[in-house]
C-alpha cells in the first residue's frame, strides 16, 4: 500500500515537471513569436519610413512664333533656378554644396538652419541662371554617381522590455539593462534635397514692330492678347505630372519614376508675315502718324493669294518691357476698328456698272454732272466727266450718277461677295466684321451713299484690303491667310476679268500728277490706287469736330500686282495744300494717307530685287 502511494507521488511529480516544461516551452515559443511579429512590424515601419513620394509638374515648353521665312518673332528664353529642401539635405554635404553654388559655407548653413527652424521645405537659393552658368555644371557634377561619398551613420537603439531583449542582455551580460545599444553602419549616399528647375519667359525680338499682332503672355506663360491668345491651345502644349518615389535600402537611395500625365511641348506657328516688309511698313506709318499728328495709324499688306505680309498698328509698345503696359498699345486696329471706307469703294461701283453693262468706261462716254441727285450737289467745276475722270478726281456726284443706273439688290450682292459684313475668321476674338445692311432695309439715299463708301456699311481695314485683291486675281477673291500653309482655296469670282483690268488701268492714273492720289506716286514704279476720307463716328454720331479717318488703298505693279496695301490714319490734324507745303489745309486721304502709303510701298519696292524700277525716257 505504501509502495503504491510512493509510486503515485512519483507519477504526479513527473506530470508536474512535464507540465512545467511544456508551459516553459510554450512561454518561450510565445516570446519568440511576439518578438518576430515585433521585428517584422518594426521592419515594415522602417521600410515605410525609408520610402517617400513626391509629385512634380512637368511644364511644357511654349511653341515659337515664326515668320514666313522661319525668322523668330516670339521665343522662350530658358533660365534655370536651384531649389533646396532644407528638411532632407544632409549636413555633411553643405561644404561641397556651398562650393558648387559659389557661396560661403557659413552663409549657406545659416540660411538652411533658419529655414529648418521655420519648417520650410522649399526655397530658391539661385535664380535666373543662364544654361551656360558654371553653377549649373557644378551642381550636375555634385549629383553624379561618381561624386557619391562614403558616409558612416551611427544609430542608437534603446532596448525594449521584450523577452528577446532580455534574453539578448542575459547572453551579453556586459551591457547594463538601461544602456543604449550603439550600431555603426557604413554605406554610400547621394546628396538629397537639391533640385534644378527650368523656367521659360517669352521674348519678342521685333519689339514694338509686331506687338499688337503677336500680343503677349502673362506670368504663367499663357497668351492674353493677339496671336499668343488666339492660338494659345496650339502654342501652350500640355503640362505633365510625374511621381517620383525614393527608397532607401542599406544606405543606398533608389528612385522610381511614374508618369501620371504625359507632357507635350507646344507647337511652333509660322505666320505669313514677312519680317522685313513688316519693319518697313511699321516705321512708315509711325513716321507719318507723328508727322500728321494723327491719333493712330494702321496698315496691311497682302500678296495676290491673300497671304498677309505685314500688319502694322501704331501706337504700339515693346512687349519685353514688363513694367510698361497700356491696352491701347496692343489694340489691333486693322481687325478691331470698323469704319466707313469712303471713296475707296468707288472703283467697285464702276466694276459693277461695267459688268452690268450700264457703262463702257470708254474715253467718249460722258456722264452729266450738272444736276443735283438728292443731297449730292454739283461743284460747278465739270459739266461732263468720263469714268476715268470721275475716279481720278474722286467725284461723288459722278459716282452717284452711275449708281443710279444699278439695282439695290445688285449692289448688295456684289458687296456681300466682296466679304463685307462677314468675319474673316483669322482672329475671331478681336475681329469686328463690320456691317452690311440688307438692301430690303435701305432708304432712298442708301444706295447713293453706298456707292462712295458711306451709309449702310462699315468695315475693318483688313476686309477693305481684301476686296482690292480682285485687281490681282482677274476679278476673283481669295481668302486672307495669316498662318502659313500649303492650302490652295478656290477663288470666288466677283467681277469679270475684262472689267477688272479696265478699272485697274484707270486707277493707275489716280496716282498720277492729274489724280487725287498723286502723293502716292513713286518715281520709277507703277502705282494704282484710290484715296478715301470718312468722318469719324463717335458714340454713334458723326464727329462735330471734323475728326476724320483718311485712306489710301493701292497696289503695285499695276499689271500682275505683287503687293496690295491699305493704309488708314485716324484723325490726322496737320496736312498741307498741294501748291504750298507750308500752308495748312484740312486733312483728307490725298494729303495724309496717300503719303503714308507712298513711304511704306516705296521701301517695299526698292528692297525687292524682283521688281526693277523703270528708267525715265
Amino acid at each position: 500500500m505504501k509502495l503504491k502511494r510512493v509510486q503515485n507521488y512519483s507519477n504526479r511529480q513527473a506530470l508536474v515537471k512535464i507540465c512545467f516544461i511544456a508551459i516553459v516551452l510554450l512561454f518561450i515559443f510565445r516570446a519568440f513569436t511576439i518578438s518576430n511579429i515585433e521585428a517584422n512590424d518594426s521592419a515594415l515601419k522602417v521600410m515605410a519610413s525609408n520610402k517617400s513620394e513626391k509629385i512634380f509638374n512637368e511644364k511644357a515648353i511654349r511653341g515659337n512664333i515664326l515668320d514666313r521665312e522661319g525668322k523668330i518673332l516670339a521665343i522662350n528664353l530658358i533660365h534655370k533656378r536651384i531649389n533646396l529642401d532644407p528638411m532632407i539635405i544632409q549636413d555633411e554635404y553643405l561644404e561641397a554644396l556651398a562650393e558648387a553654388l559659389i557661396v560661403p559655407v557659413d552663409e549657406l548653413r545659416k540660411t538652411i538652419d533658419s529655414k529648418r527652424a521655420n519648417n520650410r521645405k522649399y526655397f530658391i537659393v539661385k535664380k535666373n541662371l543662364k544654361v551656360t552658368d558654371p553653377i549649373l555644371k557644378n551642381i550636375a557634377r555634385l549629383k553624379q554617381k561618381k561624386q557619391w561619398l562614403d558616409v558612416c551613420e551611427i544609430k542608437f537603439v534603446k532596448p525594449s522590455n521584450t523577452l528577446m531583449d532580455k534574453a539578448k542582455l542575459l547572453i551579453n551580460i556586459k551591457l547594463p539593462m538601461k544602456e543604449k545599444i550603439e550600431k555603426k553602419s557604413c554605406g554610400k549616399k547621394i546628396i538629397a534635397g537639391v533640385a534644378v528647375e527650368t523656367n521659360a519667359f517669352r521674348y519678342y525680338p521685333k519689339k514694338d514692330t509686331l506687338a499688337p499682332l503677336l500680343g503677349k503672355t502673362n506670368t504663367d506663360n499663357s497668351g492674353v492678347f493677339g496671336i499668343e491668345a488666339e492660338y494659345d491651345q496650339y502654342l501652350a502644349g500640355i503640362n505633365g505630372i510625374k511621381k517620383i518615389t525614393d527608397s532607401k535600402s542599406n544606405s543606398n537611395i533608389y528612385y522610381e519614376n511614374e508618369v501620371i500625365k504625359k507632357f507635350k511641348n507646344g507647337l511652333d506657328i509660322n505666320l505669313t508675315i514677312d519680317s522685313d516688309i513688316q519693319f518697313h511698313v511699321f516705321n512708315a506709318i509711325k513716321e507719318q502718324a507723328e508727322f500728321h499728328e494723327a491719333d493712330a495709324a494702321s496698315a496691311i499688306v497682302l500678296s495676290p493669294n491673300g497671304e498677309i505680309l505685314a500688319l502694322a498698328n501704331y501706337p504700339s509698345t515693346n512687349p519685353n518691357d514688363q513694367q510698361k503696359y497700356s491696352a491701347d498699345d496692343y489694340r489691333n486696329r486693322v481687325f478691331s476698328d470698323k469704319t466707313e471706307p469712303g471713296s475707296t469703294m468707288k472703283p467697285f461701283t464702276m466694276l459693277l456698272a461695267l459688268d452690268k453693262g450700264v457703262i463702257s468706261a470708254s474715253n467718249d462716254e460722258l456722264i452729266d454732272v450738272t444736276e443735283r441727285v438728292g443731297n449730292i450737289m454739283p461743284d460747278d467745276k465739270y459739266f461732263e466727266m468720263t469714268i476715268k475722270l470721275i475716279l481720278e478726281k474722286s467725284h461723288n456726284l459722278g459716282t452717284v450718277k452711275v449708281a443710279e443706273r444699278l439695282e439695290n439688290e445688285d449692289f448688295y450682292n456684289s458687296w456681300e461677295k466682296l466679304g463685307f459684313g462677314k468675319s474673316l475668321g483669322l482672329m475671331p476674338s478681336l475681329e469686328n466684321p463690320g456691317i452690311l445692311r440688307h438692301h430690303s432695309k435701305w432708304g432712298m439715299k442708301d444706295k447713293r451713299s453706298l456707292s462712295f463708301g458711306h451709309g449702310p456699311m462699315n468695315t475693318n481695314l483688313a476686309q477693305l484690303a481684301r476686296a482690292y485683291l480682285v485687281f490681282a486675281n482677274d476679278g476673283g477673291l481669295p481668302s486672307l491667310k495669316l498662318i502659313k500653309d500649303s492650302k490652295n482655296e478656290q477663288i470666288k469670282q466677283v467681277f469679270s476679268p475684262e472689267s477688272t483690268k479696265k478699272i485697274a488701268e484707270i486707277l493707275d492714273s489716280v496716282a498720277s500728277d492729274n489724280g487725287s492720289g498723286y502723293r502716292a506716286a513713286i518715281e520709277g514704279y507703277d502705282i494704282a490706287g484710290k484715296t478715301g476720307t470718312a468722318e469719324m463716328v463717335i458714340d454713334g454720331k458723326y464727329s462735330k469736330d471734323g475728326a476724320k479717318r483718311t485712306y489710301f488703298v493701292g497696289f503695285s505693279p499695276v499689271i500682275n500686282p505683287k503687293y496690295i496695301m491699305a493704309v488708314r490714319l485716324d484723325y490726322p490734324k496737320k496736312c498741307y495744300v498741294s501748291w504750298d507745303p507750308t500752308l495748312r489745309n484740312r486733312c483728307e486721304g490725298s494729303n495724309s494717307a496717300a503719303m503714308a502709303f507712298k513711304r511704306a510701298m516705296e521701301r517695299i519696292l526698292v528692297n525687292d530685287p524682283e521688281i526693277e524700277p523703270k528708267l525715265e525716257g
